[in-house]
């Protein structure tokens, strides 16, 4: 299955973590490494999680990939489609992908083409630094997202 956005399309990579839980920021380096590769007509952001107001521009781009660490998944990383799922949650300050798509499509009438990249992760205590497994996991899916966003 060919997921390559169009050459002519808007894309918005958000990279979710913190970078002070180790692994937990592979999102956030990912996106750092893809700043330094000045990938036109993709958009890059990150943060500790997503909150309500991602809705808004996930509706300015025609496919969003969502990046973050995974502590379960396979190695070095897990590429999947994402629809829209409405959750029930007791804040806004924290929604998961499919929520914040789900809110896209509902305040701005868009539906991008969205997929998680979730990175596996292995260390998760407080401090700074990936593991050196989640470095090799890391360079994995960075090769593997530059394949799909250049032209």
């Amino acid at each position: 299955m060919n997921n390559k956005p169009r050459t002519d399309s808007k894309v918005l990579v958000y990279g979710i973590g913190n970078p002070g839980r180790r692994d937990d920021g592979l999102g956030p380096r990912l996106i750092e490494l893809l700043d330094a590769a000045r990938l036109e007509g993709v958009d890059l952001d990150s943060n500790y999680q997503l909150n309500i107001e991602e809705a808004l521009a996930c509706s300015k781009h025609d496919t969003v990939i969502f990046a973050d660490a995974s502590e379960t998944g396979e190695a070095p990383f897990v590429f999947t489609e994402l629809e829209p799922a409405h959750e029930i949650a007791f804040t806004t300050h924290e929604l998961s992908p499919a929520a914040v798509l789900a809110l896209c499509e509902e305040l701005y009438g868009r539906r991008p083409k969205a997929c998680v990249l979730a990175i596996r992760g292995y260390e998760w205590d407080i401090g700074e630094g990936l593991s050196p497994l989640a470095e090799i996991n890391l360079s994995a899916a960075l090769a593997f997202l530059l394949g799909r966003l250049k032209p």
